[in-house]
C-alpha cells in the first residue's frame, strides 16, 4: 500500500507540469525572448534565383530562409476564376541587427511574360532598428476592371530581401502563405461611394471589463480577442500578435497603451526613446492594413492608435492601399512591438492595454461560388474571440472537455453496472441463506442434521479463498484478491 501511494505521488509532479504546459499564459523559467512560431504544417521549400528551376507551390504554408540582397522565386499555376494571395513573413530573431527604411521585404506576383500582377507588396522596418516579424503580400485578382494577369497558366512569386552592408548578415527565416479566394457567383459589388464612411479618427475605445490575454509570437499562434479591453505583459524587444474577427461592413478601431514607467533614479529627459512601441494591423491574407511608425516614449503613458475602412469587397478597386487591404472578411491581425531600449523604463516588462472596438453591424457579404472559409466570420469565431485563446488552445480545451465528459460518462456507466451487479449478488446470497436456514436442521419437526460434506459451508464459516488465514475485509466471494 505504501508503494502504491509513493508511485502516485511521484507521478503528480510531471502530470501537473504537463497540465500547466497546456494552459495559456503559463510562464516558463526560460527568460529568452520567444522567436516566431512557424505553422506546424509548413512544408519546407527552397526558392530559387531563377524561374527556370523555381519550385512549385500549392495553396498552403511553406518555410524557407532568405539572405541579405537575395531573391527567391516560387512557381504556381492559376486558373481564370480564382483570386490568389501570396504573403511572405520575415522572422529575424529578437535582437537581430536591422536598419530602418533599408531592411525589408518586397513580394511580387508575375505572369510568364514578366508582367507584374497589380502592385508589389513592400514592408520596411521603421521601429528604431527593432527586429520584429515583417509581412508583405502580392495578389492576382480576377473580376471587375482588373486587366492584368487574367489568363490561366504559370505564375511566379518573387520575394526579395533588401538591405545594405550595415544590415545584419544573418539569414532570416521566411514563411510563405498561399491562399485563394473563390470566384463570385454573381456580379462583383462596386466600389463604395464617396462619403459612404467617415475617414475622421473615431473616439478611442473605452470601457468594458479588462480581460487578461497572452499574445502569440506571430500569425500562427495569435491570441483571439474581441471587442473590449485586454491586458497583456510584454518585455523589451518582444512582439505580440492578436487576431480579431472582422465581418463585412465592420471596421477596426484599436488602441494600445503603454503605461507610465515606475519612478527610477536617473530616469529623465535623457532617456527619451523616439521609437518605443508600435501597433500594426494585417488583413486575413497577411497584407498590411495600417503600418504607422513607432510611438515615442519618455516615461509617461502613451497610446498607439489605428482605425480602418469598413470591410467591403469593392475596396479592392480603390486607389488607397490601406483601403484596398480591407476587401475581405475574416481574422485580422494586430502586432504590438516594444523596442529593446524600453528596458530603461521596464526592465522586467510592461503591462500593455489593448482596446478593441468593432464599428458597424455585420452585413451579408458577396456570394461566392464555393465556401470561402478563410475570408468569412462564423459564430464560432466570434465566440472564440471572447476567450483570448489561440485556435490550437481552443481545440485542445475542447478535446480535454470531451475526454473529461467521456470519462465521466464511462465512470457513470461502470458505477451503474457495479451497482446492479452488487444488488444481484446480495439477492442471490440472501436467497441461498434462506434455503440453508429454512426450518432449522435438527429442530422439532425438521429433518435430521446431516454431517457436512466436502465444500458445504456451515453457518458462520468464511468461504474458502485458497489461502490460509482470514479473508480480506470486504473481499467479495469469487473476486480475485485485491492488491495482488
Amino acid at each position: 500500500m505504501v508503494r502504491r501511494r509513493t508511485i502516485r505521488r511521484g507521478l503528480a509532479g510531471p502530470v501537473a507540469l504537463g497540465v500547466l504546459a497546456l494552459l495559456p499564459g503559463v510562464a516558463t523559467a526560460d527568460t529568452k525572448l520567444p522567436t516566431y512560431a512557424l505553422a506546424q504544417d509548413a512544408t519546407p521549400v527552397k526558392g530559387r534565383a531563377s524561374t527556370a528551376d523555381a519550385p512549385s507551390i500549392r495553396p498552403g504554408t511553406y518555410s524557407d530562409s532568405i539572405g541579405r540582397g537575395e531573391e527567391r522565386r516560387y512557381a504556381l499555376t492559376l486558373d481564370t476564376k480564382t483570386t490568389a494571395y501570396v504573403s511572405a513573413v520575415a522572422a529575424p530573431a529578437p535582437g537581430s541587427k536591422v536598419e530602418d527604411y533599408t531592411d525589408g521585404l518586397t513580394v511580387s506576383l508575375q505572369d510568364n511574360s514578366g508582367t507584374t500582377c497589380g502592385t508589389d507588396g513592400d514592408a520596411r522596418y521603421r521601429g528604431g532598428r527593432t527586429a520584429y516579424p515583417l509581412a508583405a503580400y502580392a495578389t492576382r485578382r480576377v473580376g471587375g476592371d482588373f486587366s492584368e494577369c487574367k489568363q490561366a497558366g504559370r505564375y511566379y512569386v518573387v520575394v526579395k530581401r533588401s538591405g545594405d552592408a550595415t544590415s545584419g548578415p544573418d539569414r532570416w527565416p521566411l514563411e510563405l502563405r498561399y491562399m485563394t479566394e473563390p470566384q463570385l457567383s454573381g456580379p462583383a459589388p462596386g466600389e463604395p461611394g464617396e462619403g459612404s464612411w467617415s475617414s475622421a479618427t473615431p473616439a478611442a475605445p473605452t470601457g468594458g471589463e479588462e480581460k487578461r490575454v497572452t499574445g502569440g509570437t506571430g500569425f500562427n499562434d495569435a491570441a483571439s480577442v474581441g471587442k473590449g479591453q485586454w491586458s497583456d505583459r510584454i518585455r523589451p524587444g518582444e512582439t505580440r500578435f492578436y487576431r480579431v474577427p472582422v465581418d463585412w461592413g465592420q471596421r477596426l478601431n484599436v488602441s494600445a497603451e503603454l503605461p507610465s514607467a515606475p519612478k527610477q533614479p536617473g530616469v529623465g529627459v535623457s532617456t527619451f526613446t523616439p521609437d518605443a512601441f508600435g501597433l500594426t494591423a494585417y488583413n486575413p491574407a497577411r497584407g498590411v492594413v495600417s503600418d504607422e511608425a513607432f510611438e515615442p516614449y519618455e516615461g509617461r503613458q502613451k497610446e498607439a492608435r489605428l482605425f480602418t475602412a469598413p470591410v467591403h469587397y469593392g475596396n479592392r478597386s480603390g486607389d488607397d492601399e490601406s483601403v484596398r487591404a480591407m476587401s475581405v472578411a475574416g481574422w485580422y491581425y494586430l502586432e504590438v512591438s516594444l523596442n529593446p531600449d524600453a528596458a530603461k523604463f521596464f526592465k522586467k516588462g510592461a503591462d500593455v492595454t489593448l482596446r478593441v472596438d468593432l464599428r458597424g453591424a455585420a452585413q451579408a457579404g458577396p456570394r461566392y461560388a464555393r465556401p470561402a472559409a478563410d475570408f468569412s466570420v462564423s459564430p464560432e469565431d466570434r465566440e472564440l474571440a471572447e476567450t483570448g485563446r489561440t485556435a490550437s488552445e481552443a481545440e485542445r480545451h475542447g478535446n480535454l472537455q470531451t475526454v473529461g465528459f467521456t470519462g465521466l460518462g464511462v465512470g457513470a456507466v461502470l458505477l451503474a453496472g457495479l451497482g446492479v451487479w452488487t444488488v444481484a449478488a446480495r439477492r442471490k446470497a440472501a436467497a441461498g441463506a434462506t434455503a440453508v436456514t429454512g426450518p432449522a436442521a435438527g429442530a422439532p419437526g425438521g429433518p435430521a442434521a446431516p454431517m457436512p460434506g466436502p465444500g458445504v459451508q456451515m453457518p458462520g464459516q468464511q468461504p474458502y479463498n485458497g489461502r490460509s488465514g482470514p479473508q480480506d475485509a470486504g473481499q467479495g466471494f469469487g473476486q480475485p484478491p485485491r492488491g495482488r
